[in-house]
């Protein structure tokens, strides 16, 4: 084997032969650049700080290192996540993981039955992946103690500060043991999520994949600057051209459930996810993507790190996110797993600003295209709507009110 083929692997990074089975079961023969850096200090219990972009691989990043580590009788894990569909997905990833160790792996999210999860929670867990929110609800009914959890994992950190859970993570962080391992993995990192990792983080080492914020390789962009009356149209002559899988972001709830009517109302079969929507309704919209009943998915940005599904055809921007870091997480659902993606924004021309922003975070412009089918609004000012430059001359209006007094 040469030395380029040894690298290509989990050989060699410290991986129990166990686990190394249970890889090559799952059809894992080459780490991706973060799994291939962070677990082999994660395995040595140093705490880590993982950054790379959205579809890196980033759960086998923390979840080899965690698996092994309790294998070996060192504690229990606890893993918190900002969404419930990112705390479905880990779940379903570490259990086909941890399976061949017999490790037990439970979920403690939002929507679902307490009674259910206090009884996972009874049977003692090895790895609970949680929101924080739903497991504070568990620590007040004394359901739950965490004095045993030796592995912390804080993954997409940023997304959490920026939901509001700093105040949940901080309390479930002072009822952890103090000689613990903790691993922060995200695709951005602001200077609050910095500092949490200064504050509750033990000589922590950093790798980095990517500059934060930096869009991923495989994807191409293109961006079409519209008037708001008329994304509908464009809208439905843009999905004309794919037949894949399309993944549809928008801004508001409200938005996510008009245009989701809309597309159904022109033939286009679409399933939408907000936060409106119960946990049901959520995992089957998930579902019917998933299996292709659906082809299209309207969401929110409650689903840009949740949503694990391979070869997305295009993500589409029908509005542009509040966050600019969003950007990255969206287009990150496409372009995965070393297959090429697209990704459409459609923008007001009011929104100049806001597309500026978000070039400036990815460090690069977003190719301006136009439909031949639309008279598309360029992005500047059209001369007719600026303000007349009237010099030391008065307004006409005003000149009139003079000779009125």
């Amino acid at each position: 084997m040469t030395t380029n083929q040894t690298k290509a692997s989990f050989f060699g990074l410290g991986i129990a032969p166990g686990l190394l089975s249970a890889l090559d079961a799952l059809k894992f023969t080459v780490p991706t650049p973060i799994q291939e850096k962070a677990i082999p200090i994660a395995i040595e219990g140093k705490d880590v700080i993982g950054v790379a972009q959205t579809g890196t691989g980033k759960t086998l990043a923390f979840g080899i290192p965690m698996a092994q580590r309790i294998a070996q009788g060192k504690g229990r894990g606890l893993v918190l996540v900002p969404t419930r569909e990112l705390a479905l997905q880990v779940n379903e990833d570490l259990s086909k993981l941890v399976r061949s160790f017999k490790l037990r792996t439970a979920v403690v999210i939002g929507g679902e039955s307490m009674k259910q999860q206090i009884k996972q929670l009874k049977d003692r867990p090895h790895i609970v992946v949680a929101t924080p929110g739903r497991l504070n609800d568990h620590i007040e009914q004394r359901g739950l103690r965490l004095r045993d959890i030796t592995i912390l994992v804080l993954d997409e950190a940023d997304r959490m500060l920026d939901m509001g859970f700093l105040p949940q993570i901080e309390r479930i962080i002072r009822l952890l043991p103090k000689e613990r391992q903790t691993m922060l993995f995200s695709a951005t990192m602001e200077a609050d999520v910095l500092r949490i990792a200064s504050r509750y983080m033990h000589l922590p080492v950093r790798t980095e994949i990517a500059p934060s914020g930096t869009a991923p390789e495989l994807v191409t962009q293109e961006i079409f600057f519209v008037l708001k009356e008329m994304k509908g149209e464009l809208l439905t002559q843009l999905l004309a051209q794919y037949g894949g899988s399309v993944l549809l972001f928008v801004r508001t709830k409200r938005s996510a459930s008009r245009v989701a009517r809309l597309l159904r109302g022109r033939g286009f079969p679409a399933a939408e996810i907000h936060a409106d929507r119960t946990q049901g309704q959520r995992k089957d919209a998930l579902r019917r993507f998933k299996t292709g009943e659906c082809r299209i998915l309207v969401a929110t940005d409650i689903a840009a790190r949740g949503i694990d599904v391979k070869a997305i055809e295009l993500v589409l921007n029908y509005d542009l996110p509040d966050d600019v870091g969003n950007y990255v997480h969206r287009i990150g659902r496409t372009g995965r797993a070393g297959v090429k993606g697209h990704a459409i924004t459609l923008a007001t021309p009011d929104q100049r600003k806001d597309v500026k922003a978000i070039e400036q975070l990815i460090h690069s412009n977003i190719p301006v295209s136009r439909h031949p089918k639309f008279s598309v609004v360029e992005p500047e000012q059209p001369a007719a709507l600026k303000k007349p430059d009237f010099g030391r001359y008065p307004h006409p209006s005003r000149r009139l009110l003079r000779r009125r007094r």
